[in-house]
């Protein structure tokens, strides 16, 4: 009896489920982040739990554990952020105060999450840590290409910091009128020329 030839069909394709996972992924970790962050903003981090977390993005407990392993993992994510900084030697020393404040308004303005990250860090201890940590370790490198005095760089750094927190906890925070009312030209003719003198003007 002949033996019948395997046929040459293509392989079949991996099911829509498999396919779909990635995409679903991705989802299920937005969302829980989303969640994690008002919720952490509103309770701090002692009274969040990964009970509400889960409740308030409509998904099982099981999953943010899955995901982030505890509610330290999910706290360090919702806290992990880049703030795309332009790389220190590409940015104009004449203009470095505009081209920051403007840099900032963008962040601030394109999606919520440094804003929700700024209010877990000021209900929180231990966001404001992160909050400190974020901006002196990606500004500092900024201010030790630009000031005047190396030594001066992370004092620099830091009212560099207080000038832009202020502006975000002011505008998009407390959302005092005023400063929410404010035009964005407005603000970075206020605001550029404090940050470029914090960041390259000799010692006062």
């Amino acid at each position: 009896m002949p033996v019948k030839e395997p046929s040459a069909t293509a392989p079949a394709s991996p099911p829509a489920s498999s396919q779909a996972s990635p995409r679903r992924s991705d989802t299920t970790r937005t969302a829980i982040l989303t969640a994690a962050r008002e919720r952490f903003a509103a309770d701090g981090y002692e009274r969040a739990t990964i009970r509400a977390i889960a409740r308030d993005a409509r998904i099982d407990p099981s999953m943010v554990m899955r995901y982030y392993g505890s509610k330290e993992g999910l706290f360090a994510a919702v806290l992990d952020v880049d703030l795309r900084l332009p790389a220190p030697e590409r940015l104009n020393r004449q203009d470095v105060g505009h081209a920051l404040v403007q840099h900032f308004l963008d962040l601030w303005e394109e999606n919520e999450v440094l804003t929700a990250v700024l209010r877990v860090g000021v209900t929180n201890h231990a966001g404001a840590e992160r909050m400190q940590g974020i901006f002196r370790d990606q500004l500092l490198p900024i201010a030790l290409h630009l000031c005047p005095d190396p030594e001066q760089a992370p004092v620099r750094a830091a009212l560099t910091t207080a000038q832009l927190l202020g502006l975000a906890l002011a505008r998009y925070v407390l959302r005092f009128p005023p400063a929410v009312a404010l035009p964005r030209e407005e603000i970075v003719a206020w605001l550029a020329p404090t940050v470029q003198r914090y960041l390259t003007a000799p010692h006062p």
